[in-house]
């Protein structure tokens, strides 16, 4: 599936206890740019077969111009949201020129603070090489932890790389998945 945009006010109830989202909603930013983390990313859909984009949520142009301007102070100042975002404008070329280094950038730092949607496509970045190089063991993990975040697809993603691993890749990518989410995401990639 293709990122989408979401209009910020659907974002209304997670954002208003953060200062600097209300800050970007009061500056009049009118969306964020959500990847479809619920349902995969959607340059890395084709791990679980997946290859139609759905429909933007808004109808309106967006403007990336905006929307990068609002999103990188956020995401220099550690807003795991932001970054994944960031990394999403990034992986698609939405607003900025298509840099899958500059993705994996944005996402490694959105799922060092356990974003799950983050991790997904970091799995997506490692099983397709782009932005780093071809890792199907690190895919893996990243495809776990992301499932036990509860990003659907993700379960489905990692069975799919597993089966391509040996019984000693299966053994490392679970150990540097635990590994990972008993240190709280830090030192995994």
């Amino acid at each position: 599936m293709r990122a989408v945009f979401i209009p910020m006010s659907m974002f209304m109830h997670i954002l208003s206890s953060a200062k600097t989202y209300r800050s970007a909603l009061r500056s009049g930013c009118n969306c964020l740019l959500v990847a479809a983390a619920m349902s995969g990313s959607p340059a890395h859909a084709q791990v679980a077969g997946q290859s139609k984009a759905p429909a933007p949520a808004a109808s309106a142009p967006l403007d990336y111009a905006r929307e990068l301007r609002t999103l990188t102070p956020m995401a220099q100042q550690g807003h795991a949201v932001a970054q994944f975002n960031l990394g999403v404008m990034h992986d698609f070329g939405q607003g900025v020129p298509k840099d899958a280094a500059q993705a994996v950038r944005w996402y490694r730092l959105a799922a060092a603070q356990g974003h799950g949607g983050a991790q997904y496509n970091l799995a997506g970045m490692y099983y397709e090489g782009l932005g780093v190089p071809r890792d199907l063991v690190r895919a893996s993990m990243w495809f776990a932890l992301s499932a036990q975040a509860g990003v659907p697809g993700a379960s489905k993603n990692r069975a799919i790389v597993t089966r391509s691993l040996t019984p000693a890749q299966r053994e490392q990518a679970q150990n540097l998945a635990r590994d990972c989410l008993q240190g709280k995401f830090q030192g995994c990639d």
